[in-house]
Order: structure tokens, then sequence, then C-alpha cells
């Protein structure tokens, strides 16, 4: 019997026991009240996962923030391949921009940055998308001799706002082969160069050690600033060239070519300084150039057909010019070249078309529009009988030959200002070859310190004229003065 009660007792202890447990876990799994706002717990760290990652407050959860959720193995991998490789901006693979400061150019004028511009460009030329290669403002990077060489595999722009100077010790310069080039882009389809960037060449070291400075000197090509060779559909515009050696801008056997909006800037006593040189190239359009320099604003060579030039600011400098062509006995091939509205100031020529004795083949369908010019030395001229002293220190005559490059076609109209000399206009033909189908219409032109006792004049030599009307000075109306013997004096100057 006592027993039984104990059995009971026992029973009823469980389930009194299982009450409890059944009630406190009840209260132990209540919600919580609101959390603190600062706790004192370390956040959990982000694991790698295949799961999809969580939303984040807001509802997005960005592409970048899931680019960051990887292993530190990788990231070890990624630091170590920082080393070699240079690190790409974020948004690299969408822009395809090409910082040269992402490629180690450090861009404080006298750090040699060359071999950072040749990774960037490698990278821009490579991309199977559009490109930019950036030079960024605020900086001077100090560049050598350098080749941006195609084919590319997709259009390249070279975006240059920044300041790009040649090395100053001529130490640092190749040993002089044929024309050096400072900066040379090749063989590339659909280039522009653009920005509000500088290419300084400074060209002072190369001025004052040239034959034409110092004649006891050899006579040696200084560096051209920048060479486009063998390029298709190009542009280049805004940029400004400074102080180059030699030529500034030199197109050289391309097609397709826009050259806009170009300050170009050396002293007018800077030898050998054309500002923009054409040669052996098609289909070239000059829009909107002011160019200061010690030779040629503009200087058209053989080989170049179709070219038109409009809103030149010239001078000082050599005037605009067609050639020389037919140098060393070789044959010359211009036609199709208008220049058509410019201001010249202060320059040694205006309108120029020139060639040596002994060459051959033609210069045609030329013409110089609305020109206006201001106390130029000779506005209006045209040389077959061209001479420049190749050595200043031995000058020596140039010989009179039997063969010349064949002048047809030529309009001068419109031209009016004033001239630095009485011989406002000079047609100065060769006796084998005449200059033939020359135009001159609507010119007036004035020595600047004039007077009756000083009028402007015009002298002609074996010019054949097809047409002139409206011409001041009257053309053809003063003699030629010859020199006693039959040879043309060299000239010292280009």
């Amino acid at each position: 019997m006592a027993s039984r009660r104990t059995l009971i007792a026992s029973a009823c202890t469980l389930v009194v026991l299982l009450l409890l447990v059944l009630l406190g876990g009840a209260l132990v799994h209540a919600p919580p009240g609101p959390r603190p706002l600062h706790r004192n717990v370390s956040p959990p760290r982000r694991m790698l996962s295949t799961d999809a990652p969580a939303e984040s407050d807001n509802g997005y959860y960005g592409a970048t923030e899931a680019f960051l959720q990887t292993s530190s193995s990788v990231h070890r991998k990624l630091a170590a391949a920082s080393s070699k490789v240079p690190k790409q901006p974020k948004n690299a693979a969408e822009s395809a921009v090409f910082d040269v400061g992402t490629y180690g150019a450090v861009g404080d004028g006298r750090s040699d940055d060359t071999k950072a511009f040749q990774k960037a460009w490698a990278k821009a030329c490579s991309s199977p998308q559009p490109a930019s290669l950036l030079v960024p403002a605020g900086k001077k990077y100090l560049v050598k001799e350098i080749v941006f060489a195609g084919p590319c595999k997709s259009k390249v722009t070279f975006k240059h706002d920044g300041t790009i100077v040649a090395p100053q010790d001529k130490a640092d310069w190749s040993k002089p082969h044929g024309y050096p080039h400072w900066i040379h882009f090749s063989n590339i389809d659909s280039l522009t160069v653009t920005g509000k960037g500088t290419l300084d060449g400074n060209g002072k070291v190369w001025w004052k050690n040239s034959c034409r400075i110092n004649k006891k000197l050899p006579c040696t090509h200084a560096p051209t600033t920048l060479i486009f060779s063998s390029c298709k559909h190009l542009k280049v515009e805004n940029i400004k060239l400074i102080n180059s050696p030699q030529f500034h801008l030199w197109v050289e056997s391309c097609h397709d070519v826009t050259l806009s909006r170009l300050t170009i800037a050396s002293p007018g006593n800077s030898p050998g300084t054309d500002g923009i040189h054409v040669a052996n190239s098609e289909d070239v359009r000059i829009i909107k150039a002011n160019i200061k320099s010690g030779d040629d604003c503009i200087s058209v060579e053989t080989g170049t057909r179709n070219l038109y030039a409009t809103k030149i600011e010239c001078g000082p400098g050599h005037g605009l010019s067609i050639g020389s062509l037919g140098d060393d006995n070789s044959k010359a091939q211009v036609s199709n070249i208008t220049i058509d509205t410019a201001h010249l100031t202060g320059t040694m020529f205006g309108a120029r078309i020139k060639s040596w004795q002994g060459g051959s083949g033609y210069a045609k369908d030329i013409k110089f529009l609305n020109l206006v010019m201001d106390n130029v030395k000779n506005p209006i001229i045209i040389d077959q009988n061209y001479c420049t002293m190749a050595d200043p220190a031995h000058p020596k005559p140039c010989k009179e030959q039997k063969s010349a490059v064949q002048f047809s076609n030529i309009l001068f109209k419109n031209i009016k200002g004033t001239s630095a000399t009485k011989d406002a206009i000079k047609l100065h033909c060769s006796k084998a070859f005449p200059c033939r189908d020359v135009v001159l219409q609507d010119i007036d032109l004035k020595v600047k310190e004039g007077g009756e006792k000083n009028a402007a004049t015009s002298t002609c030599e074996n010019a054949m004229l097809s047409k002139s009307s409206n011409v001041s000075p009257s053309p053809c109306t003063s003699a030629v003065i010859k020199d006693d013997k039959d040879d043309m004096i060299p000239q010292d100057y280009e």
C-alpha cells in the first residue's frame, strides 16, 4: 500500500516538472525588446559563398560590392600581379581609358616617362574596343624619342591635356640619321590627337648649334616635334606645339587628314622651324591654325594633292609655301592646292611657290584666295630658280640648268594689304619651262612706307599670264634686275 502511494507521488512530481519546463521554455523564446544602437560585438566576416548575395538595406547590391566578395588567396594573387602589371582604373573595361600615370608616369618634368607612355600606348592600341590614351592636365612629362606604332585593333584617341617636354641635353637623343623625330605616330587608322595640352620641343639648344646661326658648324638635321606617317583618317585638333628643334608638325604619306584649331609658336629667328609640313599626302584639311615660326608657316611638298587650308594666322615666318620642289634633280608632283583666307603679319614671304632648277614634274591647280598682307616683304612670289646655301660657311652659286618643275594653272585672287618692299609681286619663272596660265585678280598691295616715289612694283620673268584684272601694282610693269652672271645667287634663308 505504501509503495503504491510512493509511485503516485513520483508521477505527480514528474507532471509538475514537465509543466515547469514547458512554461520556462516559452519564456526563454519570447521575442526580445529593441536592440541598443551600439553593441560591443564584432561584425560578422563576409565569407565567400555560392549563394546569391543578400540585399542591402536599400535593396541595391552594387557590382563593385559583389566583386569585392573574393577570397583572401585571390587578393594575394592580385597584389602580387600588381607589382608587375599596372593597375587599371575601375572603369577601364567600360571606357578603355589608359592613363599614363597608371603605367608609372611621374609628370615632374625631370623623371623619364618614356616607358610609361610606351606601356599605355601598347594597351590602348591592342584594345578590342575604341580606346583613349590619357595625358592628364597639370603635370609635365619628360619623354624622349618615341614611336607610337600601329596598326591598332580599334580607334585610338590620344587625349593630351598636360605638357610633354623634350630632353634638353642633346646627349639624350640618338645620333642624327636623316630626319630625326621626337614624337612619331606611324601606320594608324582612325587616330585622333586632341586636348588642351602642349608639346614643348626645347629647341633652343638646337637653334644655337645650327649652321644657319653659327656658320662655323656643320649642317645637320634637328628633330621634328610631331610627325604622322602612313596614317589614314587622321584628326589632330586643339593642341599647342612650341619651340620645335626643326619642323613642328609633319604629315608624311597620309590619307584623309584634318588638322584644326592648332597653335604653333617658335621665335622668328629659329632656323628651319616650319609650322605645318605636308608631303606625299592626299585629302588634307588645315582649318584654323595660328602659326609663328622661323620658317614657312605651311609648306607643301612633293606628292601632295587635294589640300585645303583656311583661317590661317601666319607670322612671324616665311609665309605660305608650295615647295621647295625639284631639289637634287628630283621629280615633283603637286596638284589641287587651295589656301583660302589667311592673315600674314611681318613675314618674309606671303603666297609663295618655289622650285629648284634641274628638277622635273609639275605643280598645278594652285589657288591663293582672300589673303591679307600686313608688312610682308614679298607678298606674292613664284620662284623657279630657288637656291639656298647647303653650307653657309662655303656658299656656292646654283648653276643654270635646262630642266625645271613645270608650274601651271595658278590663281592669286583677292589679296590685299601692305608690302615691306617695293617689289610686291614677283613672278620669276624658268627660261626652259615658263610658268603657264597664271591669273592675278583683285590684287591691291601698297608699300608700308609708301608714297609716289616708293610705290609698289611688279616684276615678271618668263611668266605667261592668262588673265589679270583689277591688279595693283600692275603686273609685269617693272624690269627684272639680273646679276652680271647667269648663275643664281644662293639665299641665306629657306
